[in-house]
């Protein structure tokens, strides 16, 4: 089984939604691998929509500091720091497949 349909099967197993982080652990990646992983998310994305009619569902990043919602991402990704207050304590997007 390749990588994609190991995250793929992952998230459409899971019960509540993971972070890329989660991702690599359960999967036994090496942590440094999370762009990867984004990567996949991608296309992921398309596939679980036209092979299976589900979606993938993201929960955007949150600064938490000032609890600012990283809504109109593009592209799943983790922002390197806030836009409304500077902090780089930035919670991770959480992704799950309904």
């Amino acid at each position: 089984m390749s990588l994609r349909e190991r995250i793929m099967e992952l998230l459409l197993d899971t019960e509540e939604p993971l972070s890329v982080d989660d991702i690599a652990r359960d999967l036994g990646l090496d942590p440094r691998t999370t762009n990867d992983i984004y990567r996949h998310l991608e296309h992921i994305a398309k596939t679980v929509r036209g092979k299976y009619g589900k979606v993938l569902l993201m929960e955007p990043p949150r600064c938490r500091r000032c609890g600012y919602i990283f809504s109109n991402l593009k592209k799943p990704r983790k922002p390197s720091k806030c836009p409304k207050c500077g902090s780089e304590w930035i919670e991770p997007p959480r992704f799950i497949i309904k």
